[in-house]
Protein backbone atom coordinates (compact mmCIF):
# COMPACT_ATOMS: atom_id res chain seq x y z
CA UNK A 1 0.00 0.00 0.00
CA UNK A 2 1.34 3.23 -0.70
CA UNK A 3 2.06 6.21 1.23
CA UNK A 4 -0.18 9.14 1.27
CA UNK A 5 3.12 11.44 1.81
CA UNK A 6 4.49 9.77 -1.56
CA UNK A 7 0.83 10.72 -2.99
CA UNK A 8 0.87 14.16 -1.75
CA UNK A 9 4.56 14.97 -3.27
CA UNK A 10 3.31 13.62 -6.63
CA UNK A 11 0.30 15.64 -6.85
CA UNK A 12 2.29 19.04 -5.76
CA UNK A 13 5.04 18.52 -8.39
CA UNK A 14 4.77 18.15 -12.68
CA UNK A 15 5.04 15.10 -14.20
CA UNK A 16 8.55 13.40 -13.91
CA UNK A 17 10.03 16.99 -13.32
CA UNK A 18 10.23 17.37 -9.22
CA UNK A 19 9.29 21.28 -10.33
CA UNK A 20 6.12 22.82 -8.66
CA UNK A 21 3.02 22.60 -11.03
CA UNK A 22 3.05 26.04 -11.93
CA UNK A 23 6.66 26.02 -13.41
CA UNK A 24 7.71 24.77 -16.56
CA UNK A 25 10.79 23.11 -17.34
CA UNK A 26 13.12 25.57 -19.32
CA UNK A 27 13.77 25.40 -22.45
CA UNK A 28 17.44 24.35 -23.92
CA UNK A 29 19.28 26.46 -26.83
CA UNK A 30 21.52 25.65 -28.81
CA UNK A 31 24.34 28.52 -28.50
CA UNK A 32 27.71 26.24 -29.04
CA UNK A 33 29.72 28.71 -31.61
CA UNK A 34 26.84 30.50 -32.17
CA UNK A 35 29.29 33.38 -32.64
CA UNK A 36 31.31 31.30 -35.41
CA UNK A 37 28.14 30.26 -37.07
CA UNK A 38 26.66 33.46 -37.59
CA UNK A 39 29.72 34.13 -38.87
CA UNK A 40 29.51 30.98 -41.33
CA UNK A 41 26.18 32.57 -42.36
CA UNK A 42 27.59 35.48 -43.39
CA UNK A 43 30.81 34.24 -45.22
CA UNK A 44 28.54 31.06 -47.01
CA UNK A 45 26.23 33.89 -48.61
CA UNK A 46 29.31 36.31 -49.31
CA UNK A 47 31.03 33.65 -51.48
CA UNK A 48 27.85 32.34 -53.19
CA UNK A 49 26.83 36.27 -54.01
CA UNK A 50 30.78 37.56 -55.08
CA UNK A 51 30.85 34.33 -57.31
CA UNK A 52 27.44 34.92 -59.45
CA UNK A 53 26.96 38.85 -59.15
CA UNK A 54 29.27 39.58 -62.27
CA UNK A 55 27.41 37.63 -64.51
CA UNK A 56 23.97 38.53 -63.55
CA UNK A 57 24.71 42.08 -63.42
CA UNK A 58 25.56 42.29 -67.06
CA UNK A 59 22.75 39.82 -67.60
CA UNK A 60 20.07 42.06 -66.04
CA UNK A 61 21.40 45.34 -68.20
CA UNK A 62 20.60 43.36 -71.01
CA UNK A 63 17.17 43.10 -70.46
CA UNK A 64 16.47 46.40 -69.32
CA UNK A 65 18.19 47.73 -71.82
CA UNK A 66 16.09 45.58 -74.34
CA UNK A 67 12.90 46.17 -73.21
CA UNK A 68 13.86 49.85 -73.06
CA UNK A 69 14.68 50.02 -76.87
CA UNK A 70 18.01 51.15 -76.20
CA UNK A 71 19.70 48.46 -77.61
CA UNK A 72 19.24 44.43 -78.48
CA UNK A 73 19.80 42.37 -75.71
CA UNK A 74 22.32 40.06 -77.85
CA UNK A 75 24.02 43.46 -79.19
CA UNK A 76 24.45 44.33 -75.03
CA UNK A 77 25.37 41.16 -74.12
CA UNK A 78 28.50 41.41 -76.33
CA UNK A 79 29.52 45.02 -75.44
CA UNK A 80 29.45 43.81 -71.86
CA UNK A 81 31.36 40.72 -72.35
CA UNK A 82 34.17 42.56 -74.34
CA UNK A 83 34.20 45.06 -71.42
CA UNK A 84 34.35 42.25 -68.99
CA UNK A 85 37.62 40.55 -70.71
CA UNK A 86 39.00 43.68 -72.06
CA UNK A 87 39.02 45.72 -68.73
CA UNK A 88 37.90 43.29 -65.92
CA UNK A 89 38.06 45.75 -63.52
CA UNK A 90 36.16 48.12 -64.75
CA UNK A 91 33.19 45.45 -63.96
CA UNK A 92 33.81 43.76 -61.22
CA UNK A 93 34.31 47.12 -59.38
CA UNK A 94 31.29 48.94 -60.68
CA UNK A 95 27.93 50.09 -59.15
CA UNK A 96 25.92 47.58 -61.29
CA UNK A 97 27.77 44.24 -59.78
CA UNK A 98 27.97 46.04 -55.93
CA UNK A 99 24.06 46.38 -56.17
CA UNK A 100 23.66 42.84 -57.12
CA UNK A 101 26.36 41.74 -54.54
CA UNK A 102 24.24 43.51 -52.46
CA UNK A 103 20.89 42.32 -53.49
CA UNK A 104 21.81 37.92 -53.59
CA UNK A 105 24.20 38.32 -50.62
CA UNK A 106 21.39 39.97 -48.59
CA UNK A 107 18.97 37.37 -49.02
CA UNK A 108 21.15 34.37 -48.63
CA UNK A 109 22.24 36.02 -45.06
CA UNK A 110 18.77 36.40 -44.16
CA UNK A 111 18.09 33.26 -45.36
CA UNK A 112 21.06 31.38 -42.96
CA UNK A 113 20.78 33.74 -40.48
CA UNK A 114 16.99 32.29 -39.98
CA UNK A 115 17.68 29.36 -39.95
CA UNK A 116 20.77 30.09 -37.19
CA UNK A 117 18.22 31.40 -35.24
CA UNK A 118 15.37 28.47 -35.87
CA UNK A 119 18.40 26.01 -34.68
CA UNK A 120 19.55 27.83 -31.54
CA UNK A 121 15.90 28.38 -30.27
CA UNK A 122 14.85 24.88 -31.11
CA UNK A 123 17.52 23.24 -29.82
CA UNK A 124 18.23 21.65 -32.98
CA UNK A 125 21.90 20.40 -35.13
CA UNK A 126 23.59 23.94 -36.38
CA UNK A 127 23.00 22.22 -40.06
CA UNK A 128 19.49 22.60 -39.10
CA UNK A 129 17.44 24.36 -42.91
CA UNK A 130 13.94 25.51 -42.18
CA UNK A 131 11.59 25.43 -44.81
CA UNK A 132 8.42 27.36 -43.04
CA UNK A 133 6.49 30.31 -43.48
CA UNK A 134 9.17 32.30 -41.53
CA UNK A 135 11.85 31.50 -43.97
CA UNK A 136 9.36 32.94 -46.76
CA UNK A 137 8.57 35.99 -45.28
CA UNK A 138 11.78 37.01 -44.00
CA UNK A 139 13.77 35.92 -47.20
CA UNK A 140 11.37 37.65 -49.57
CA UNK A 141 11.42 40.63 -47.78
CA UNK A 142 14.63 41.17 -47.55
CA UNK A 143 15.14 40.00 -51.52
CA UNK A 144 12.02 42.32 -52.52
CA UNK A 145 13.51 45.57 -50.62
CA UNK A 146 16.80 45.44 -51.91
CA UNK A 147 15.44 44.35 -55.80
CA UNK A 148 13.53 46.95 -55.69
CA UNK A 149 16.05 49.53 -54.95
CA UNK A 150 18.60 47.79 -57.39
CA UNK A 151 15.68 47.52 -60.37
CA UNK A 152 15.17 51.09 -59.36
CA UNK A 153 18.52 52.31 -60.16
CA UNK A 154 19.34 50.03 -63.13
CA UNK A 155 16.12 51.46 -64.98
CA UNK A 156 17.58 55.06 -64.25
CA UNK A 157 20.97 53.22 -65.63
CA UNK A 158 19.90 51.60 -68.80
CA UNK A 159 16.44 52.94 -69.29
CA UNK A 160 15.14 55.30 -72.16
CA UNK A 161 17.49 57.89 -72.32
CA UNK A 162 16.34 62.01 -70.73
CA UNK A 163 16.70 63.32 -67.06
CA UNK A 164 15.86 60.03 -64.70
CA UNK A 165 11.93 59.49 -63.67
CA UNK A 166 10.69 58.23 -60.23
CA UNK A 167 9.70 54.86 -60.42
CA UNK A 168 6.10 54.25 -59.69
CA UNK A 169 4.07 52.54 -57.22
CA UNK A 170 2.71 50.11 -60.04
CA UNK A 171 6.25 49.51 -60.73
CA UNK A 172 7.33 48.85 -57.77
CA UNK A 173 4.25 46.71 -57.21
CA UNK A 174 5.02 44.08 -59.54
CA UNK A 175 8.13 43.69 -59.34
CA UNK A 176 7.51 42.96 -55.10
CA UNK A 177 5.16 40.24 -57.03
CA UNK A 178 7.68 38.44 -59.07
CA UNK A 179 10.43 38.68 -56.29
CA UNK A 180 7.72 37.08 -54.10
CA UNK A 181 7.49 34.05 -56.50
CA UNK A 182 11.07 33.48 -56.97
CA UNK A 183 12.06 33.66 -53.49
CA UNK A 184 9.14 30.65 -52.98
CA UNK A 185 10.93 28.51 -55.47
CA UNK A 186 13.99 29.49 -54.40
CA UNK A 187 13.85 28.56 -50.59
CA UNK A 188 10.66 26.93 -49.57
CA UNK A 189 10.34 24.19 -52.39
CA UNK A 190 13.87 22.93 -53.03
CA UNK A 191 13.85 21.36 -49.60
CA UNK A 192 10.12 19.76 -50.21
CA UNK A 193 10.80 19.14 -53.77
CA UNK A 194 14.54 17.56 -53.54
CA UNK A 195 12.96 14.20 -50.99
CA UNK A 196 10.59 13.88 -54.07
CA UNK A 197 13.10 13.64 -56.33
CA UNK A 198 15.49 11.57 -54.93
CA UNK A 199 13.16 8.72 -54.14
CA UNK A 200 12.87 8.56 -58.23
CA UNK A 201 16.56 8.43 -58.64
CA UNK A 202 17.92 5.19 -59.27
CA UNK A 203 20.70 4.17 -56.50
CA UNK A 204 23.58 5.03 -58.76
CA UNK A 205 22.29 8.39 -59.59
CA UNK A 206 22.25 9.16 -56.10
CA UNK A 207 25.22 8.95 -55.24
CA UNK A 208 26.35 11.49 -58.05
CA UNK A 209 23.58 14.23 -56.97
CA UNK A 210 21.52 14.81 -54.32
CA UNK A 211 17.42 15.34 -55.33
CA UNK A 212 17.39 18.83 -53.26
CA UNK A 213 20.33 20.23 -55.66
CA UNK A 214 18.44 19.73 -58.76
CA UNK A 215 15.61 20.91 -57.52
CA UNK A 216 17.43 24.08 -56.40
CA UNK A 217 17.93 24.52 -60.01
CA UNK A 218 14.61 23.77 -61.60
CA UNK A 219 12.14 25.34 -59.30
CA UNK A 220 13.79 28.67 -59.57
CA UNK A 221 14.08 28.10 -63.44
CA UNK A 222 10.71 27.32 -63.87
CA UNK A 223 8.56 29.50 -62.03
CA UNK A 224 9.99 32.41 -64.15
CA UNK A 225 7.50 30.64 -67.08
CA UNK A 226 5.03 32.68 -65.08
CA UNK A 227 7.43 35.77 -63.28
CA UNK A 228 8.72 37.15 -67.15
CA UNK A 229 5.51 38.78 -68.35
CA UNK A 230 4.78 40.42 -64.33
CA UNK A 231 8.40 42.06 -64.89
CA UNK A 232 8.22 43.21 -68.36
CA UNK A 233 5.00 44.55 -67.16
CA UNK A 234 6.60 46.25 -64.65
CA UNK A 235 9.58 47.44 -67.15
CA UNK A 236 6.98 48.97 -69.75
CA UNK A 237 5.58 50.78 -66.63
CA UNK A 238 8.27 52.64 -66.40
CA UNK A 239 9.65 52.92 -69.72
CA UNK A 240 6.08 54.01 -71.15
CA UNK A 241 3.88 55.65 -68.47
CA UNK A 242 0.98 56.21 -71.61
CA UNK A 243 2.22 53.69 -73.56
CA UNK A 244 -0.84 51.70 -75.78
CA UNK A 245 -0.97 47.79 -76.44
CA UNK A 246 0.96 46.72 -73.60
CA UNK A 247 0.52 43.05 -73.95
CA UNK A 248 1.81 42.98 -77.48
CA UNK A 249 5.61 43.94 -76.68
CA UNK A 250 5.22 41.72 -73.77
CA UNK A 251 4.39 39.09 -75.85
CA UNK A 252 7.07 39.90 -78.38
CA UNK A 253 10.01 39.62 -75.42
CA UNK A 254 8.84 36.85 -73.44
CA UNK A 255 10.68 34.30 -74.97
CA UNK A 256 13.80 35.75 -75.23
CA UNK A 257 13.19 37.52 -71.91
CA UNK A 258 11.82 34.54 -70.08
CA UNK A 259 15.79 32.47 -71.60
CA UNK A 260 17.31 35.43 -70.00
CA UNK A 261 15.89 35.12 -67.25
CA UNK A 262 16.20 31.68 -66.56
CA UNK A 263 20.32 32.66 -67.78
CA UNK A 264 19.95 35.13 -64.81
CA UNK A 265 18.06 33.05 -62.09
CA UNK A 266 20.18 29.83 -62.72
CA UNK A 267 23.19 31.26 -61.02
CA UNK A 268 21.31 32.71 -58.52
CA UNK A 269 19.50 30.61 -56.85
CA UNK A 270 20.20 27.29 -58.49
CA UNK A 271 24.16 28.00 -58.62
CA UNK A 272 24.17 30.55 -56.12
CA UNK A 273 21.87 28.42 -54.01
CA UNK A 274 23.86 25.74 -54.19
CA UNK A 275 27.00 27.39 -53.33
CA UNK A 276 25.33 29.42 -50.30
CA UNK A 277 23.84 25.74 -48.59
CA UNK A 278 26.94 23.70 -49.28
CA UNK A 279 29.20 26.53 -47.91
CA UNK A 280 27.14 26.66 -44.95
CA UNK A 281 26.50 22.95 -44.38
CA UNK A 282 30.46 22.16 -44.50
CA UNK A 283 31.15 25.54 -41.89
CA UNK A 284 28.09 24.14 -39.77
CA UNK A 285 29.55 20.54 -39.61
CA UNK A 286 32.73 21.85 -38.42
CA UNK A 287 31.29 23.92 -35.97
CA UNK A 288 28.55 21.29 -34.62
Amino acid sequence: MKNSSDTSVLTDAGPATGLPADRKPSQKWNTKNLGARLGADAVSAACAASMIAPLISIIDRSIMENASGRSTLGASLKTSFRTLLSRPHTVLFSKPVALIFMLYGGTYLTANTLDTAFSTAQNRPATYVSTGTAKFASSSAANVGLCIYKDSVYARLFGPGGPPRPVGVPTYALFALRDCLTIFASFNVPPLLGPVISERLGAEMRERVRGETIAQFAAPAAVQLFSTPIHLLGLDLYNRPAGADRWALIRKNWLISCAARICRIVPAFGLGGTVNMKVRRNLMEKLA
